[in-house]
């Protein structure tokens, strides 16, 4: 762990907190891992200190809030603690169960980050938006085009007139026909990619909502988007393939689905069990 990694910052400034901070320092030293799926009423509570103490030990330590502070920390144990995404992985001994432990450890960190990167009311306005759309349009590129393809199938099964391709001309004619209301779906880990962005910008000019699935720091594809669903920063750009990246745009686009599903359930229950009825006579 590096000199200037969060842990070790608190590990030398803890001498010189008031007592109550020393608790919060103390319990999140002794259980780093817990406490990106932990509120500030849960660490106040495991650390027997008040919720007020969590906010000023955060500003103690030199961040603004306790939402930046498990950002931060959840990025510091995904790429320090658990070396399975880069290329320190092959100077390791790890059995492939070993592995097997390594990467569930590091997905179900970045899960629990998830819930900390999500702005609440931005999902909110997500699910109007998909709500109120006739057609939406999925496009990620690399490893961002699994979660692409997963949103396609699921929302083209609730009966949407949904797409995906990982052409970006084909996509470009395809975004051509796009009106008002419309949703483009853009799945970008960094919001960088070149495609993504100008995709994105011509999504608006046809007056289409542009909704980002991306890193909460630095991605250019934050800012263009109308409603940004926030992903946490838990693999650095030198890594051997997306993984825990992957694995919270799926989880944010099964999200959108089952809550799509809970407000339009009903209208398509009979097309569902119809599809059903007709796979199950297949496998006969």
């Amino acid at each position: 762990m590096s000199e200037t990694s969060i842990l070790n910052k608190i590990n030398r400034q803890s001498s010189e907190m008031s007592a109550a901070e020393q608790k919060v320092a103390s319990f999140i030293l002794d259980n780093a891992y817990l406490v990106p799926n932990m509120t500030t009423g849960d660490l106040s509570r495991k650390a027997g200190v008040s919720e007020a103490t969590v906010i000023r030990f955060c500003k103690t330590i030199g961040i603004g809030s306790y939402k930046s502070f498990k950002l931060m920390l959840v990025k510091e144990l995904s790429n320090t603690s658990v070396g399975v995404n880069d290329f320190s992985l092959l100077q390791s001994k790890d059995s492939p169960y070993e592995l097997f432990n390594k990467v569930t450890h590091l997905n179900k960190g970045a899960l629990e980050a998830a819930v900390s990167a999500l702005d609440k009311r931005e999902l909110n306005k997500a699910i109007e938006a998909l709500l109120g759309a006739k057609t939406l349009l999925f496009y990620g590129v690399g490893g961002s085009a699994a979660a692409a393809v997963d949103g396609h199938y699921k929302f083209a099964k609730l009966g949407f007139h949904a797409m995906m391709t990982p052409d970006f001309h084909f996509m470009l004619s395809i975004a051509s026909h796009l009106k008002k209301g419309d949703v483009f779906i853009a799945i970008s880990t960094s919001g960088k990619t070149k495609d993504i962005l100008e995709l994105a910008r011509f999504a608006k000019t046809r007056g289409a909502t542009v909704m980002a699935i991306t890193n909460v720091s630095k991605s250019p594809l934050y800012k263009e988007a109308d409603i940004t669903l926030g992903t946490p920063v838990v693999e650095h750009e030198n890594r051997i393939g997306s993984i825990a990246s992957k694995m919270v745009q799926m989880n944010i686009i099964d999200a959108l689905y089952v809550a799509t599903f809970h407000r339009i359930g009903l209208s398509v229950e009979e097309p569902y069990k119809k599809a059903s009825g007709a796979a199950a006579k297949l496998k006969k």
